[in-house]
């Protein structure tokens, strides 16, 4: 029988790394479009019961067929990777496609992209990565670049129209952060086996949920039901390996790193296949959030002694 621990102390090769980077980028980064197309025929609570539900079974065979055993219900792992499941998946899923009834999902990515903003708090209280002027600083900077996107194209101090969906995002991407925080610090697992574990718990929460909420009367379109299938199979399942192998071997930082460009891929995707515009503000708010991070990583001095 397998161990299902991972030997977190083994490095990983940078060739893999960067593989593993170009793979989430363009699965994450294609995410919201395909969301945006799904949710025009499917609630956004069966769209991520759908989603979840593909997902657990695959990745439930997968980790049977590498000879992985799930632990015992008693085991404190159920609890970490179900609250994962929780903030990474149910409740960010539910918020991103709520949002984007409305709002546009190049916006959604950017903002999407903010999660290593919040990661750099969060990982200094939470994750031993002590936080410096210049990260403050850079986390400043980037916050700005969130506000921009509530502000109107020609940047009047005014708020957007649908700047409470667009909330709903930026809470998303906040869940997204306090995941990568809790998988750093979750129980030392086999990234397959855990990302089972997360999605399992997903899927039956969000079934729940879904089922509580009303049966649709009938399948939606088969475009729609496509677009289910493949964020079930890539962002989903495929997906969550890679994230949680990443952070176990890298930590948050690393991903936090990742995760901003995405946003590149939905953009083009969302102007190219969806017709959605492309305007300025969308690439000075991105610039302003990459800036922030630029900065925020430039630095070691602490601003406050690392959090036990």
């Amino acid at each position: 029988m397998r161990n299902d621990h991972t030997d977190s102390e083994s490095p990983i090769r940078p060739v893999v790394l960067y593989a593993i980077a170009a793979t989430l980028i363009i699965t994450w980064g294609l995410a919201y479009p395909m969301v945006s197309v799904a949710v025009r025929d499917v609630s956004p609570m069966w769209l991520v019961a759908s989603r979840t539900g593909i997902a657990a079974v695959l990745l439930v065979t997968y980790t049977k067929l590498r000879g992985h055993r799930f632990p015992s219900l008693k085991d404190k792992r159920w609890l970490w990777y179900g609250l994962m499941g929780m903030t990474g998946i149910v409740l960010p899923f539910f918020l991103f496609a709520k949002a984007q009834i409305t709002v546009d999902s190049g916006i959604c990515a950017i903002i999407g992209s903010a999660m290593p903003i919040f990661t750099i708090i969060l990982a200094h209280f939470f994750a031993n990565e002590a936080l410096s002027w210049r990260k403050f600083i850079g986390f400043l900077i980037g916050f700005m670049g969130i506000v921009i996107l509530f502000l109107p194209n020609n940047m009047s101090l005014e708020l957007i129209s649908d700047w409470r969906a667009q909330m709903l995002a930026v809470f998303a991407a906040f869940l997204y952060a306090v995941t990568t925080i809790l998988a750093k610090r979750a129980p030392d697992t086999t990234p397959s086996l855990a990302a089972a574990m997360m999605v399992l718990c997903a899927a039956i929460v969000s079934g729940v949920m879904a089922v509580a909420s009303g049966v649709p009367s009938e399948l939606p379109p088969a475009i729609a039901i496509t677009m289910l299938v493949v964020l079930g199979v890539g962002s989903t399942a495929y997906a969550n390996i890679l994230y949680l192998y990443v952070v176990r071997k890298t930590g948050p930082s690393t991903l936090a790193r990742i995760n901003y460009f995405p946003a590149i891929v939905s953009v083009a995707a969302g102007v190219w296949f969806l017709k959605e515009d492309f305007t300025w503000k969308i690439v000075i708010a991105f610039a302003v959030i990459v800036i922030g991070m630029i900065i925020s990583r430039s630095d070691k001095k602490p601003l406050a002694p690392q959090a036990l």
